[in-house]
């Protein structure tokens, strides 16, 4: 490099080193202009490990809803089904009031055992047909005068049922006898133990449990009576979302058997000359019946009393449907219905009259036996007889309530068996 060269370029230097000298300190930041535009996603990562499972949440369990909140949304049914029998089985008293049962112009206005004021009673059992029993504020069946501690021997004759009038057994409206004076042992008056049947949602557990904290009743339920909840099940998480969760629709006899029986299946039991009340489900085991649904014949939200009152049938099905041959070959008996001969009235729940073979309950019992008359046998059981019925019927109850000494036609034994004898035969050609 010549000298010439070196000298230019030391010139260059001095000159651009005193520029920077002279230079301005800088000024503030400018505004941020708009964001670009976003550039391309990277690779992912690699996954990491997963982690435990967290607990498990427990499931919400159904509770009671209760009837009221059932009749929200199936007022019909609802409304039907109150008036039926089923929800009266127990009824709370509420202000000392009578409870308002359908159809009680019928039989007028309840009265009380002796001594005792709607005050007094907490709870009626029945009172919608039949017959009506009374419980005290402690909740024990009332079995004494008021005041009075329940004694068997001076209260022996104590009448604390109250029977309805039943024109066809031919008795008046009137008082009767139930446990009169009796105590359960252990306890100052009668326990009320029936709530499996007559109540909604019972339990029996814990054992020292009860309703209402009254001491004479046994265990407790979510409403008295049988309501919707008895056959449905509980039906809170229905009522919030009845779309998501169904209910229990149950068409067996077997269910309707949980309470239409009294003990053993395989036997009907009787007493005083009537089967006792209750017991459908026992009569219907008997038969080749057993194998149909109480439903087919009965719709559960409607009563057969009610049908009665409104001058409907009381089944939904007829006999003639199933028995159509012999609906056609039967002797000519006007006005005479098959349930008059082959669901007689031999049971008893409030009157009956042996002497005249009618009871206040229908039979399920249907075969009729033309070779028997009697009704009922006796078995030794210890030091005691117990009484049942025969599986099928005899002439005595489906003939004689008619064709006995104070029917509308008397006939003899002879009579009413000949009568009896090939009744749905075929005419021969």
């Amino acid at each position: 490099m010549n000298r010439k060269t070196i000298l230019l370029s030391v010139g260059i230097i001095l000159i651009m080193l005193t520029l920077a000298s002279c230079a301005g300190q800088a000024g503030p930041a400018g505004p941020q202009g708009e964001p670009g535009l976003q550039g391309p996603a990277g690779p992912a990562g690699e996954v990491g490990p997963q982690g435990p499972a967290g607990l498990a949440g427990e499931p919400k369990a159904a509770e009671y809803a209760g009837a009221a909140a059932c009749a929200e949304c199936h007022k019909t049914i609802y409304d039907s089904f109150m008036m039926s029998g089923h929800p009266w089985k127990l009824n709370k008293v509420v202000d000392g009031k009578q409870p308002a049962y359908p159809f009680a112009e019928n039989n007028g206005e309840l009265p009380l055992p002796e001594g005792y004021t709607w005050e007094d009673i907490s709870y009626v059992i029945g009172g919608y047909k039949w017959k009506a029993r009374f419980m005290d504020q402690n909740g024990f069946i009332i079995t004494s005068p008021k005041g009075e501690a329940p004694d068997a021997e001076k209260h022996k004759e104590y009448e604390n049922q109250w029977n309805y009038a039943n024109e066809y057994v031919g008795k008046e409206a009137g008082w009767v006898l139930y446990n009169s004076g009796k105590t359960t042992t252990d306890q100052p008056g009668l326990v009320y133990d029936c709530g499996r049947c007559h109540t909604t949602g019972y339990s029996s557990w814990p054992a020292d449990a009860h309703q209402d904290d009254m001491p004479g009743i046994k265990g407790t339920w979510a409403e008295a009576g049988i309501q919707c909840e008895a056959c449905h099940g509980p039906a809170s998480l229905h009522v919030e979302n009845p779309q998501g969760y169904g209910l229990e629709v149950e068409r067996s006899s077997a269910l309707c058997g949980e309470c239409h029986d009294r003990s053993a299946k395989e036997f009907v039991d009787a007493k005083g000359g009537f089967i006792e009340h209750h017991e459908q489900y026992e009569e219907l085991f008997q038969s080749k019946h057993i194998t149909l649904d109480c439903v087919i014949c009965h719709d559960p939200h409607v009563g057969v009393e009610q049908l009665r009152q409104a001058g409907k049938p009381t089944t939904r099905t007829t006999c003639e449907g199933c028995h159509y041959k012999e609906a056609q070959n039967r002797k000519s008996m006007a006005n005479v219905a098959c349930v008059d001969c082959h669901m007689p009235y031999v049971g008893k729940s409030a009157w009956g009259n042996a002497d005249t073979f009618r009871g206040d309950v229908r039979t399920h019992l249907m075969a009729i036996d033309v070779a028997t008359f009697d009704q009922f046998y006796t078995v030794k059981e210890g030091d005691a007889e117990k009484s049942y019925s025969l599986s099928q019927l005899g002439l005595n109850f489906a003939c004689k309530s008619c064709h006995g000494p104070s029917g509308v036609i008397p006939l003899d034994d002879a009579a009413i068996q000949e009568e009896a004898t090939g009744f749905h035969t075929a005419p021969t050609p």
